[in-house]
């Protein structure tokens, strides 16, 4: 499996809580997937520590750094083909890239959200499911998209929304499922078991599913 581990870089802008459940996940000899650079547009970012401690390389690409996205974006794009990336991650990542790049890497491109899209794309998501009296919330993976938090979903994960929960409540509840459902969704697609045809994630079914493509409920 060592030889087979598909090469993966996690782009980063703040705490990234995802990206140690990714790292973490990745310590596993029979996980699909090596973690092999973590890049943050911004230099404060507290998830290079998560990187520093894992001995994983970091990069820190500053887009206030370049005059223009075009020439962040190339070299964002530099750092991944330098890092030989089969699999982008993005964690937290808060920059809306161009339909050039998203296109240039197609079904190479995950990204997490937390809602069960496609309800509420976009900022603000826990006040938002609490505003339209949601039951469920929780979060998606999916293959990234020109269109913003949009693209073929991996996998969902829900939880309940409870009586007195707040913004920060439904936020921490949330993010519980997202530790574990993002390292789900990439194991998937490292795998090869899960794959972007059109507007769809077709799941090979020579193997048991598990709960990929569907919901990995708290207790799961």
């Amino acid at each position: 499996m060592a030889d087979a581990r598909r090469k993966t870089v996690v782009l980063i802008s703040g705490r990234g809580s995802n990206l140690a459940a990714l790292i973490g996940a990745a310590r596993g000899l029979d996980y699909p997937a090596e973690i092999v650079l973590v890049v943050s547009d911004d230099p404060e970012a507290g998830g290079l520590d998560h990187a520093r401690e894992a001995g994983v390389p970091f990069l820190i690409i500053d887009r206030k750094g370049y005059v223009s996205k075009l020439e962040f974006e190339i070299a964002l794009d530099d750092a991944m083909h330098m890092a030989g990336a089969d699999l982008v991650c993005l964690a937290g990542f808060m920059r809306l890239l161009s339909e050039e790049f998203v296109n240039a890497w197609r079904d190479r491109m995950l990204n997490i959200h937390p809602s069960l899209l496609p309800l509420f794309p976009g900022l603000n998501t826990h006040e938002r499911a609490l505003s339209a009296g949601m039951r469920l919330h929780g979060a998606t993976v999916h293959f990234v998209r020109p269109e913003m938090d949009s693209g073929p979903i991996v996998a969902q994960g829900a939880v309940p929304v409870l009586a007195g929960d707040t913004a920060a409540t439904l936020a921490a509840r949330v993010l519980t499922v997202e530790h574990r459902l993002y390292p789900l969704a990439l194991k998937l697609v490292a795998s090869g078991r899960a794959r972007a045809v059109g507007d769809r994630v077709v799941l090979n079914r020579e193997e048991p599913a598990g709960p990929g493509a569907a919901l990995l409920s708290p207790s799961d």
